[in-house]
């Protein structure tokens, strides 16, 4: 490796391959953005190998990058285990990503039991899209990402383990006008708020409407956020599609009312998604025991 090569370097590729850009990777750094262009160049001259490509406004990995990201994750890892190892003493940090079908009621539940048994670990948590706590995942920055399970073009070098099923639910204020019409017949006449559509659900939703003629409705919303879905729905007659684990609360609390869809098929599986290359932790192996024995249907979204 080239001399010059810095840890700076190799964190500024790890955060821009992770987020998908400049803007958003100098602001996780703190630093501005032309620093961290340079940094980029600066790398891509002293590698000899072009590291990304522009796709629209994202930063995408080309061959070449997608190998080296690979090796300076395991390397920017192993140095920050040894680092940790000269203080053993010290608290512990365990960070995870959550994405929203688990957020309302699972995980802050494990959380809490989790803080109980190791009060000295410091459990941090990531939020945002799947794609980027993918990301994350793949450069260590994150041990377990909780949520749906990833696509199968995403699966390679990760391992899925399933908690249970979640359906996407067809929800409305309490007191709709047009409570027991058919699903299609509301869905056509109301505003509709769909799942973004990075949201591994959109699919699922996309295929419900195909199958029943609706797929050129136009959703007035996209949103998978609970404040923002929530607000909108109960300010009007829209229906929004979501994981059910997101809204479980506010059906229990009648502030929102699931449809009826009839579709059985529109569920999906729920899990814990880690490297397959990931050493031993005991810290993550407890919140994984701790997932799974609290882990049961309608939990999650």
């Amino acid at each position: 490796m080239h001399p010059a090569i810095k840890l700076r370097h190799i964190r500024a590729f790890l955060d821009i391959a992770a987020l998908g850009g400049l803007t958003p990777a100098a602001r996780a750094q703190g630093v501005t953005q032309p620093a961290l262009s340079r940094s980029l160049a600066e790398l891509e001259s002293l590698l000899d190998a072009r590291l990304f490509r522009r796709e629209g406004r994202r930063l995408v990995l080309t061959e070449a990058g997608h190998r080296f990201r690979d090796h300076a994750a395991r390397a920017v890892q192993m140095l920050d285990a040894g680092a940790a190892a000269l203080h053993p003493q010290a608290a512990g940090r365990l960070v995870v990503g959550i994405l929203p079908t688990v957020a309302t009621r699972l995980f802050p539940r494990v959380a809490l039991r989790f803080a109980a048994q190791v009060p000295q670990v410091t459990l941090a948590v990531e939020t945002g899209p799947h794609a980027h706590l993918i990301g994350l995942l793949r450069d260590g920055r994150i041990g377990l990402m909780i949520g749906r399970m990833p696509a199968a073009a995403d699966m390679a070098g990760l391992s899925f383990h399933h908690l249970y099923e979640d359906h996407v639910a067809l929800v409305c204020r309490r007191g709709h006008p047009m409570r027991g019409a058919p699903a299609a017949e509301a869905l056509a006449a109301c505003p509709l708020i769909l799942p973004p559509r990075s949201a591994l659900i959109r699919r699922t939703v996309d295929d419900y409407l195909l199958a029943r003629n609706l797929s050129g409705l136009h959703p007035a919303f996209e949103t998978a956020a609970l404040a923002v879905g929530r607000g909108i729905v109960t300010g009007s007659d829209a229906l929004w599609f979501i994981s059910q684990g997101v809204i479980a609360d506010e059906i229990a609390a009648g502030t929102l009312v699931d449809w009826p869809t009839g579709s059985a098929a529109m569920s999906g599986a729920v899990g814990m998604t880690r490297r397959q290359a990931q050493g031993p932790d005991p810290d993550l192996d407890l919140l994984m025991r701790l997932l799974i024995e609290d882990s049961r249907p309608g939990d999650g979204g």
